[in-house]
């Protein structure tokens, strides 16, 4: 803007010169002012029609996406006017973390177009906007810039990282059958409790033949869920448990070696949170392919609760819960587990996950277990993570507990973690070591 003042000010004082001051060169005096009159004009007129005549559109690949894995999107702008386009800026004020999609586009001609993609490896979970875009001209001389507003938005939720887990055999009994439940499901299991009318929507595997061929009409089958237990994973969202150390993602080279393998460079942030919802992602995952009912619940500033059921779309439940949840909760976790689990049927596994000290969660793992309900614990060493508690106190009560217990540290491997429980011996030797650092 400064610039534009300058000039304007020039015309001005031409202008002026040619009126009152100039009478020998006078011709001279108004052509001079003749002359920065047009350039004015046609700059202001170039300047206020460059970006009406300017379409932008935005194609985004997938609204969902996951920790280590890719965002795509791609952008076109067209020159649909008949004078060229100097320069254009696209300026895009997305939350995605380290999504770069602004540009800046030099000579577009008239009736041209120009495509770019922008591709950014996720590294943070959550719900994020994309957009608004801000387009910026001018006119040749950038005399007058000029902006314009495209406030459109779109959401992007980037789902937690999910790991094989190989190595992860919860023990023996853990698993086991239940009662029969009595329930009725869509899916098609062993167990079938009765018949009725075809109506449409019904697969034709679902057919009973026999009672069709006796009443005449379509008969299908109707199934319960089979007779095994539900596995609940419980969460600890205590913001007095959780701990983390500053951290940067680092920068991402989005290049052929990680377009072919997107979680080459997937690394988590030194907080318990993210360890925890990465575990409880994963161990969702696990069991869900190994076709078991999984629920899924915690205590934030909302009760965060999804029934147990089976398939992918269940996964999807709690991968979108997983994305968003954070460690904003004032509950402790011994009276989440009280609360929550003391409805449960017998047989039903509980995985507990949290970074928690406090030996009142393992005497709750320890009442629910008088009820046959079977516990697990996660423990995550948070004094690895940040300034925290020793966890050696909780681990030992864990096993004098009997309660399997797997054990987490910053930086361990989490499937390498998770396919290893402790023991006591490897509790001695954990202490030990960290009485010699001591």
């Amino acid at each position: 803007m400064r610039r534009s003042w300058w000039f304007i000010l020039l015309w001005l004082l031409s202008v002026a010169f040619a009126v009152f001051v100039a009478e020998r060169n006078r011709s001279i005096a108004w052509t001079i002012a003749y002359l920065f009159t047009g350039i004015v004009v046609i700059s202001f007129v170039w300047s206020w029609l460059n970006l009406r005549s300017v379409r932008i559109g935005r194609y985004t690949r997938a609204r969902r996406s996951q920790v280590g894995r890719m965002a795509e999107e791609q952008f076109e702008v067209i020159n649909a006017g008949r004078l060229p386009k100097l320069w254009l800026e696209v300026r895009d004020r997305s939350e995605l973390p380290q999504h770069d999609a602004s540009r800046v586009l030099n000579s577009l001609g008239p009736r041209r177009r120009r495509r770019w993609i922008v591709r950014t490896v996720c590294t943070q979970r959550g719900r994020f906007r994309l957009g608004p875009l801000t387009l910026y001209s001018s006119d040749p001389l950038g005399l007058f810039p000029r902006k314009r507003e495209l406030p459109f938005t779109s959401a992007m939720i980037v789902y937690p990282a999910t790991l094989d887990l190989p190595g992860f055999t919860p023990p023996m009994g853990m698993l086991p059958g239940g009662d029969a439940m009595r329930r009725r499901t869509h899916y098609v299991t062993t167990n079938v409790s009765g018949v009725r009318d075809y109506v449409p929507g019904d697969s034709f595997n679902r057919i009973h033949w026999r009672s069709t061929a006796r009443t005449g009409r379509l008969i299908v089958k109707e199934f319960e869920l089979d007779p095994t237990a539900d596995i609940w994973i419980v969460l600890d969202l205590d913001k007095f448990a959780h701990v983390a150390s500053p951290w940067t993602a680092p920068p991402q080279d989005v290049g052929p070696a990680v377009l072919r393998h997107e979680r080459a460079g997937l690394t988590l942030p030194p907080s318990t949170m993210e360890y925890a919802v990465t575990i409880a992602a994963s161990l969702a995952r696990h069991f869900i392919i190994e076709d078991r009912s999984v629920g899924f619940v915690a205590h934030a500033q909302h009760r965060e609760l999804i029934q147990p059921d089976r398939g992918e779309r269940q996964l999807t439940k709690i991968l979108e819960t997983l994305a968003v949840v954070n460690a904003t909760g004032d509950i402790p976790f011994a009276q989440v587990l009280t609360s929550e689990m003391e409805h449960l049927p017998r047989h039903t596994t509980v995985l507990a996950i949290t970074p928690s000290t406090d030996p009142s969660w393992v005497a709750a793992m320890r009442g629910i277990r008088r009820r046959g309900i079977h516990g697990m614990g996660v423990l995550l060493a948070a004094n690895t993570f940040a300034s925290a508690p020793p966890y050696l106190d909780t681990l030992a009560e864990l096993l004098a507990s009997a309660i399997p217990t797997h054990l987490v540290f910053h930086g361990q491997d989490i499937p390498i973690a998770l396919s290893r429980r402790v023991t006591t011996l490897e509790m001695a030797s954990v202490a030990s070591e960290q009485e010699v650092e001591a």
